[in-house]
């Protein structure tokens, strides 16, 4: 018989004793996440991000976006996502007392931060958390690469659908009549 050693779970309790010190603390499956406040260009990309998603939800009245949320799925899922996007409905339904989403919004938005680790944490670690929680539709906007990846769910799984380039438009079945040319997102190459 194979043991594995206990490890220190953490859990959304925890998070309340942190300092606030500009680190982003995040848990999923009871593993603590540090990371750095987000750069200049990742503050910029997600600003433009939600400013889209805002601009076309403040037209149709249909949701609303947000900028680095809570999101507490369960006691030892605890994250806070750069964008999401939720349907007034939803909302409803997910906010709790102290104002923070309770459950899977429609739409999440990941830009990812440079390093191997920011890299696995968004295109694995999360992917899968947002997967089994719901979440309908997920973006990874990578800035060095100029592209969106855009994950839909298709029998219960989130699947990468297409890889959009800094030339294309981002659109989505949630979102009915949403374009977003990705120029606009990414802004002149430097």
């Amino acid at each position: 018989m194979t043991t594995t050693p206990n490890r220190v779970r953490w859990t959304t309790a925890d998070l309340e004793l942190f300092p606030d010190d500009g680190k982003r603390y995040e848990i999923i499956d009871g593993e603590l996440l540090v990371t750095r406040a987000p750069s200049w260009s990742h503050q910029q990309l997600t600003g433009r991000v939600f400013n889209a998603l805002d601009t076309w939800s403040q037209a149709t009245g249909r949701g609303e976006a947000a900028v680095n949320p809570g999101v507490i799925f369960t006691d030892e899922d605890n994250v806070i996502p750069d964008v999401v996007w939720a349907s007034t409905d939803r909302l409803e339904l997910l906010m709790d007392k102290a104002e923070h989403l309770t459950g899977a919004p429609e739409l999440v938005v990941e830009v990812l931060s440079p390093g191997e680790k920011n890299e696995q944490r968004d295109k694995q670690l999360k992917l899968k958390l947002y997967s089994q929680q719901g979440v309908q539709e997920y973006w990874i906007v990578d800035k060095n690469l100029r592209q969106v990846q855009v994950y839909r769910r298709d029998n219960a799984i989130l699947t990468l659908v297409v890889t959009l380039q800094a030339d294309d438009s981002l659109t989505s079945p949630l979102l009915t009549d949403f374009t977003c040319p990705l120029n606009r997102i990414f802004g002149q190459p430097r």
